[in-house]
């Protein structure tokens, strides 16, 4: 008999809610100035952040209470979908062109970034493909070659675009649910091999991504030009100690740290919340990664499982390198900071998937 429906993760709300409302404080404190300057209003980047928070917060409450199984049936449109929109937006005088990449569909300052819905597109159609075909998993040729091959392909369109980040953070959290399935270890072992001789590639085509590689391992080798962002989210960390400058009080933000809003605003936090607001930030992830984790070991069957997985995934990957390029510890990528970052597409896509974590979380065994 199946499980009778039972409250949401209490914990995970709490969790989200909390490190939501901190991305909004911040948001308004990492971009006044920036918003002021360029558009005459201190308020530009919030007012803008709060209305796509409130249609997340409304997509969340729908997908917290519809049964995930619903997404099973729709995963193979909303994948194909997805597909359609990574390929038209590479089209010139269609995609938009923002920050050197054609990542954007969309008229002026309002868009949806494709490969934001291809991440969630993704984890919905492996975890339908994983499930139906778990038996054969470990077969390299017919179990695990397949799903390998659309996670590719997707990752291949949205280089072309080029997205590193985003692609970064939907090949990571689709490996991490491949592996969940029961994938060998000698298949996938050899598989990273063959993706470490494509990185090369990839460096090769685009000089600029070395150059990164090369900032990243001594930013002040080039402080004006391949190292600058790492120097200055560095300079902004470090005042900060362990109780910040003070809500409002960064120095960064006037023009030294670029787009401070969006890839870079944990170096805010950081400046003026301290260590120990920035440490609260990263347990505030734990306990949604926790929880989510806790979602799929009792789910009621392996759909709702691996879902839970690549969901939890989508956010433990994306905090990983976030918070690795603004303390130095990685390349920059070009990612966002979940439910904290400026960005309307990327904070209602994650806000839709984790209300479909919540749901799982209330089939819970």
């Amino acid at each position: 008999m199946a499980k009778a429906r039972s409250a949401p993760d209490l914990w995970m709300i709490a969790a989200i809610g909390l490190i939501l409302a901190i991305g909004l404080i911040m948001v308004y404190s990492a971009s006044a100035v920036l918003a002021y300057h360029e558009h005459g209003d201190r308020f530009y980047f919030v007012k803008r952040q709060a209305l796509f928070a409130g249609l997340g917060i409304g997509a969340l409450i729908f997908t917290m209470n519809m049964h995930y199984s619903h997404w099973k049936r729709w995963a193979p449109a909303a994948l194909l979908i997805c597909f359609g929109l990574l390929v038209i937006v590479l089209i010139p005088g269609i995609g938009v062109v923002r920050g050197g990449a054609r990542s954007w569909l969309g008229i002026s300052s309002f868009g949806i970034q494709p490969s934001e819905f291809m991440k969630l597109a993704m984890i919905l159609f492996l975890s339908k493909w994983l499930s139906e075909k778990q038996q054969s998993i470990t077969l390299f040729t017919k179990g695990l070659m397949p799903p390998l091959g659309l996670v590719g392909l997707a990752f291949g369109l949205i280089m072309l675009q080029p997205d590193l980040g985003t692609g970064a953070v939907m090949l990571g959290a689709s490996l991490l649910l491949i592996f969940t399935a029961g994938a060998r270890m000698a298949h996938l072992g050899g598989l990273a091999l063959v993706g470490v001789a494509g990185f090369i590639g990839l460096i090769i085509a685009a000089p600029y991504r070395l150059k990164r590689i090369t900032s990243f391992l001594d930013p002040w080798a080039d402080p004006l030009g391949g190292g600058y962002q790492i120097i200055q989210s560095l300079l902004a960390i470090g005042p900060g100690g362990l109780v910040g400058l003070g809500l409002g009080m960064s120095r960064q933000k006037y023009s030294y740290l670029p787009e401070p809003q969006t890839d870079f605003i944990f170096s805010i936090i950081a400046e003026e919340l301290g260590f120990i607001g920035g440490i609260t930030l990263i347990l505030l992830f734990l306990v949604v990664v926790w929880r989510g984790i806790r979602a799929a070991i009792a789910a009621p069957d392996t759909f709702g499982s691996l879902l839970a997985v690549g969901i939890t995934g989508i956010v433990g990957v994306q905090v990983l390198i976030n918070i690795g390029v603004v303390i130095g510890m990685m390349p920059v990528t070009g990612i966002t900071l979940p439910l904290v970052s400026y960005g309307g597409s990327s904070l209602t896509l994650l806000l839709t998937a984790l209300g479909i974590l919540l749901n799982i979380s209330r089939y819970s065994r």
